[in-house]
């Protein structure tokens, strides 16, 4: 599956025509992520699992949206729709979203995002967002004042914890604490609500009991929406505290990129699904309330 040739061959040559020719049976929206806008090289990392899109590329993908007729929605929008409790805005829809906080989302993507009229949301890891410039993973943040500029010019912003940590290895009490310090901080800040959160790293949906459970503290901290990093696009009736999502990185030719929109990427859900039900056997089950536990390997960051 990590390979890029089979992912996208299979994609392009089977499953996005068999879905045109199929139809859509009802509305479909992708949930688009996107981590760092740069050209920074990530060597060793095979390419179903990079993170990075060139500047470039994401021009590029930005003029191929607006070309076809995408409109961007906010997960406010988003979620209305998806419970039928707003209207379906007509023609194409997509959701952008941007996990870590980068600087590169304000120096590249939003000025393409910009040139397009479209809007996105920035997920942050509060710990790293500061008055002075910090660091995370080697690569530069966004400032507060970055980012209240971003929100000011209609970008959204959510929450991506406090420190970034792996949350299934959590406690029960730490997970909520990332939960609700990172939202309180967002909040005295931006000087706004913040109900939108990121799952850091790979979302553990083989392990059902801690979905449930993690969900019940997302509501509690004050939380409307949670995006993961399981793959597909989202459909009426889907738990907003549960949104699958698009991952896209520099290799996202024209023709990838166009089939992940329309669905011809959705089937690459059920052999991540397997695997991590695999892993999660062989692992000796779920995580322990109050103590570390065994999980996959991280997806995306």
């Amino acid at each position: 599956m990590a390979g890029i040739q089979f992912d996208r061959t299979l994609t392009t040559a089977v499953f996005h025509p068999l879905r045109r020719a199929l139809g859509e049976g009802g509305f479909r929206l992708p949930v688009l992520m996107y981590h760092g806008v740069c050209d920074d090289p990530e060597t060793g990392v095979s390419p179903y699992y990079r993170t990075n899109t060139s500047p470039a590329v994401f021009r590029r993908q930005m003029r191929q949206l607006s070309e076809a007729g995408y409109k961007t929605l906010d997960l406010s929008q988003a979620i209305e729709a998806l419970a039928g409790r707003g209207p379906v805005p007509p023609g194409r829809n997509v959701v952008i979203t941007f996990d870590d906080g980068f600087r590169c989302f304000y120096t590249e993507a939003w000025p393409a995002l910009r040139e397009h009229g479209f809007t996105a949301t920035a997920f942050l890891a509060t710990a790293f967002i500061h008055s002075a410039r910090k660091s995370f993973k080697g690569r530069e943040c966004l400032t507060w004042e970055e980012a209240r500029e971003l929100r000011k010019a209609g970008m959204g912003m959510g929450s991506h914890t406090v420190n970034h940590p792996t949350l299934h290895e959590l406690a029960w009490d730490q997970i909520e604490r990332e939960l609700c310090d990172s939202r309180r901080q967002m909040e005295n800040e931006l000087a706004e609500p913040v109900t939108t959160f990121a799952y850091p790293y790979a979302f553990p949906q083989s392990d059902g009991h801690f979905v449930e459970v993690f969900k019940k503290l997302l509501r509690k901290a004050g939380y409307v929406c949670c995006v993961t990093t399981e793959l597909g696009r989202a459909k009426p009736g889907d738990d907003p505290l549960h949104l699958k999502r698009l991952p896209v990185n520099s290799l996202d030719d024209a023709e990838f990129f166009r089939a992940k929109l329309e669905g011809g990427y959705d089937w690459l859900a059920w052999p991540q699904a397997a695997i991590k039900n695999l892993k999660e056997w062989t692992g000796g089950g779920g995580k322990k309330s109050g103590a570390a536990a065994p999980m996959e390997h991280a997806h995306f960051h």
